[in-house]
């Protein structure tokens, strides 16, 4: 059985359905600028509406991509905290699972 409401996936084939703000942490931790550099959130679902995807941009910086095409919205930011994109994709995400039921 997949995930209830989306899965998470790395370059280097991890995957965690349905993660927790801490399991995102762990994921973006784990990213390096070589064999590891993205990790895409997204439902578990045939051509899903919305994505969140991390990538790394040096070994100090982030960029985050959410796209939500249900509602026009296509956002491109950076950040320096994994702290602050873990916590910040676990509330974005939890809102498309809110309007999708």
């Amino acid at each position: 059985m997949g995930a209830r409401y989306y899965g998470a996936d790395s370059e280097n084939g991890d995957r965690i359905d349905d993660p927790s703000e801490d399991a995102l942490f762990m994921m973006i931790s784990d990213l390096n600028d070589s064999d590891n550099t993205f990790v895409v959130a997204q439902p578990d679902e045939d051509d899903p509406v919305w994505f969140a995807s991390v990538s790394v941009l040096d070994e100090r910086d982030y960029e985050i991509v959410r796209r939500d095409t249900t509602r026009n919205e296509h956002e491109v930011t950076t950040s320096t905290s994994i702290n602050d994109i873990a916590r910040d994709l676990t509330i974005w995400m939890a809102t498309r699972r809110i309007s999708a039921r």
